[in-house]
């Protein structure tokens, strides 16, 4: 990998001059350097950064020991570490954990009880340098409430992207399929029809969901559904789709299966999650569309070695070990092809804060170093619609973690993260 100078360095007289931090005396200001940096846009490795940083947003990128912090800045000098924009995983579920409960006692909690997860989990995310996460699906509207008390500082947690209740058909992945039939229970986002499901996108609108998620196909961690069979006709994808592009809001389809994949990249989602059984087909239809793909390559590694220990139903851990070696090779084939690509972890079928695992995973089956951490950058910020996210760049929020190492040479030391800032304020520095 080569070691470039920053590009900004020819910038710097312009930027050091009176006029660049002439500035409110309210304004906070912080002069960031370490000894490399990740350009997550060009991929390289850049020599002795220094970031200026005004209310939370980058103002400058330059050298270190060639740009002088401004009168009444404070300074700080990672020694040792290598920046990198903050991490941004787009498939986590913030109100349910592994462990502690058993498998099914987990799926009694209340949803009070789940919002308390969702905050203990949302602190410890962001301790794991993931400073952006988009919740696809939860319980009633918990994440949504968690989501909003970050934002305004009543709790700590990452910049958030909740769906609200996960959209899916009677008896499907995303029902309620535990609980016997004289309880009559099912989840607050099943919907049948094209009207229904319109009625659910603008329900969970209305409640504050600013991303929509559906289940395409059956899943692993559902009771009676085929990991591979479809959920939802293209009449419904479409009807979902377009009522959320309406709101020019994201939308998400959990699709295992082939089929189901297909139809939710022509019904026009945004990203699938999981994509575990592609052929040629839907990878050529991702390409044309466009389409992201969100597929959780490290987390049957976890289900399989803890799964039993943590009371996971026989069916449920045969369904993994089935899935698992094919949604690598599809994950390999996708790479190859140049399909766009996320980082989507599903934290919650392995502990929270363990998000950064998967990066050797997507190194393991295909990706470069770079192209794992762009997937967990600027891919992630793409395909949210933001262009104030995913990189070290000016005008940018200064959302930035520091590891030891060079993680493209190991990328493995991203599960270590040493220093967290989300918006201009330091959660973690060690």
């Amino acid at each position: 990998m080569r070691l470039v100078k920053s590009p900004f360095a020819a910038l710097l007289p312009l930027l050091l001059t009176s006029a660049t931090f002439s500035l409110s005396a309210q304004a906070e200001q912080l002069l960031l350097s370490a000894d490399y940096m990740v350009d997550t846009v060009t991929g390289e490795l850049v020599a002795d950064p220094a970031v200026l940083i005004t209310d939370g947003v980058i103002e400058a990128v330059g050298v270190r020991g060639s740009m002088t912090a401004p009168r009444g800045a404070s300074e700080m000098y990672l020694q040792g570490k290598t920046l990198l924009p903050g991490f941004m995983d787009m498939h986590v579920h913030l109100d349910s954990s592994v462990g502690g409960v058993s498998f099914l006692e987990s799926r009694l909690q209340s949803v009070p009880r789940k919002t308390v997860n969702a905050v203990a989990n949302a602190e410890t995310t962001l301790m794991a340098g993931f400073t952006s996460v988009r919740n696809v699906g939860a319980a009633a509207y918990s994440v949504i409430a968690v989501r909003d008390a970050i934002k305004v500082g009543d709790i700590v947690g990452p910049r958030v992207w909740a769906a609200g209740p996960s959209l899916g058909i009677t008896g499907g992945h995303c029902d309620d399929n535990y609980s016997p039939p004289e309880l009559e229970q099912k989840k607050k986002g099943v919907a049948d029809g094209p009207w229904a499901v319109r009625q659910k996108v603008r329900e969970n609108i209305k409640y504050g969901a600013d991303t929509i998620k559906f289940c395409a196909t059956g899943g692993v961690f559902s009771r009676g559904t085929k990991v591979g069979a479809i959920q939802y006709s293209l009449e419904e994808m479409q009807a979902i789709v377009s009522e959320t592009h309406y709101r020019d809001l994201v939308v998400a389809a959990h699709a295992h299966g082939t089929e189901g994949i297909k139809a939710a990249i022509i019904a026009g989602v945004d990203s699938v999650e999981h994509a575990s059984i592609l052929d040629d087909e839907a990878i050529e239809l991702a390409l044309e569309h466009g389409t992201y793909l969100s597929m959780d390559i490290y987390n049957t590694e976890y289900t399989l070695a803890m799964g039993r220990e943590n009371g996971v139903p026989e069916e449920n851990l045969r369904k993994d070990k089935e899935i698992g070696k094919v949604q690598r090779d599809s994950f390999t084939a996708a790479v190859k092809a140049g399909v766009n690509m996320v980082f989507g972890s599903d934290a919650a079928i392995y502990p929270h804060g363990l998000n950064a695992r998967q990066f050797s995973r997507m190194v393991k089956f295909g990706m470069t170093e770079v192209q794992a951490l762009q997937a967990a950058t600027v891919n992630a910020a793409a395909l949210m619609k933001r262009d104030d996210l995913g990189a070290i760049r000016e005008g940018f929020l200064a959302d930035i973690v520091a590891v030891n190492g060079n993680p493209l040479e190991n990328i493995s030391v991203t599960e270590s993260v040493s220093f967290v800032m989300k918006g201009g304020v330091v959660y973690k520095n060690m």
